[in-house]
């Protein structure tokens, strides 16, 4: 029987080296908040050294072990930048998957959460999850047969997601009280962590989009439905069940339209795609939101009077969420964002209107990522939950 490695005890060299390696990885993994990656992902041995706080020695040690092990590569650098420092292409893959309720993405990305590869398909409405899964697995297989280099797999769901399990039929129908992980798992034999769609959205927005930088933000995404992702002190906010965000379902108007939900009012309601494509029946049966649009931004005064009352009751729902939580930032994805300030500038007087003084004018912008934010946040999520390990010797 092979022994056993005895494990470190705290504050011993070993765990010591350990936790430093941990802190280069992480920085050469994520970079360093508030400030851009290089095209490369790389950074000098002098910037990691910056940013982990350890001594330069400490440092090129490191890397020499980590480069050894094959975690990490470095490139000669030229004039005054000096060498580069990346994880290595060979320390593996992750994959994103982000699930709708009319399409599945998968794509393929490196432990920095870069996309090297990506793919969206349409899914019947009301689809069931063994076929979706079904789906998103042959496209993976296509993308990397056999899977030999993926690590891990993020996967978002639109909807409230506790322990891994949607309790609501009537939020995303076909996926009510499946163990979502537990079923990926089985499809792809692999990892998989499972989160919901718009914390996906903020975590993306806030690495490698108009986030950046900014250390409490708010992702709103109005597609279908509508949530919210919650960034404070640089970490995703998921409340005690992990359902923080759920802000499609506050009340504006006890007696307004019914919701999906069973309630009345909802901001959901009011500021959904559904909604808006309702709005234009009349005028535009067989339109689709980017009919809708171009219908406009082509001065049809309807569609532009849909497009200022769903921002308006857009920027009612932000107040409560700007009252409460001062983020310094509002970010809107989803397909709702295509409408770009069609919808934002309603958005904002509405936000004015119903916010305190102090908070009004807090900034609200465009998805940098748009419809890709939830994708982009499932691999970032893969990437790390991924463990790199260098093994003591």
């Amino acid at each position: 029987m092979p022994r056993r490695r005895p494990e470190s005890s705290p504050g011993s060299p070993a765990s010591l080296r350990s936790a430093n390696q941990q802190r280069v990885l992480d920085v050469l993994r994520g970079g360093v908040p508030g400030e851009p990656l290089d095209d490369d992902g790389g950074f000098t041995q002098a910037e990691l050294s910056r940013a982990t706080g350890l001594a330069p020695a400490t440092v090129s040690n490191i890397v020499r072990e980590l480069a050894s092990s094959g975690l990490v590569e470095t490139d000669p650098g030229s004039g005054r930048r000096g060498s580069s420092v990346r994880l290595a292409r060979g320390a593996g893959l992750v994959v994103g998957v982000d699930f709708g309720h009319s399409h599945v993405a998968v794509a393929v990305g490196d432990l920095t959460g870069r996309l090297v590869a990506e793919e969206r398909r349409r899914l019947e409405a009301g689809h069931g999850y063994t076929e979706a899964l079904r789906m998103a697995a042959s496209m993976l297989e296509a993308m990397t047969p056999g899977h030999e280099t993926v690590r891990h797999i993020g996967m978002g769901l639109p909807a409230p997601v506790t322990n891994d399990i949607i309790r609501s039929s009537a939020i995303f129908p076909g996926w009510e009280d499946v163990d979502a992980r537990a079923a990926a798992e089985k499809e792809f034999g692999l990892p998989v962590h499972v989160e919901n769609d718009a914390n996906l959205g903020a975590l993306a927005e806030h690495r490698h989009g108009v986030g950046r930088g900014h250390d409490s933000s708010v992702f709103v995404k109005i597609s279908s439905g509508v949530g919210a992702g919650i960034i404070i002190d640089n970490q995703l906010f998921h409340g005690a069940g992990g359902t923080a965000g759920e802000i499609g379902h506050l009340t504006l108007d006890d007696q307004g339209p019914l919701c999906r939900c069973g309630s009345r009012g909802c901001l959901e309601a009011y500021t959904s795609v559904g909604n808006v494509l309702a709005m234009m029946s009349g005028q535009l049966p067989e339109a689709d939101l980017d009919h809708v649009v171009a219908a406009a931004r082509s001065g049809n005064v309807s569609a532009r009077r849909a497009f200022e009352d769903a921002g308006l009751h857009l920027g009612w729902g932000l107040a409560s969420i700007v009252n409460l939580l001062n983020p310094s930032l509002v970010v809107v994805g989803g397909d709702m964002a295509r409408a770009g300030e069609l919808l934002l500038e309603s958005a904002r007087i509405g936000l004015r209107r119903h916010a305190l003084d102090s908070v009004a004018l807090t900034p609200v912008l465009a998805s940098e990522l748009g419809e890709r934010a939830s994708l982009v946040g499932a691999v970032l999520l893969a990437a790390e939950r991924t463990e790199l390990v260098v093994e003591s010797v």
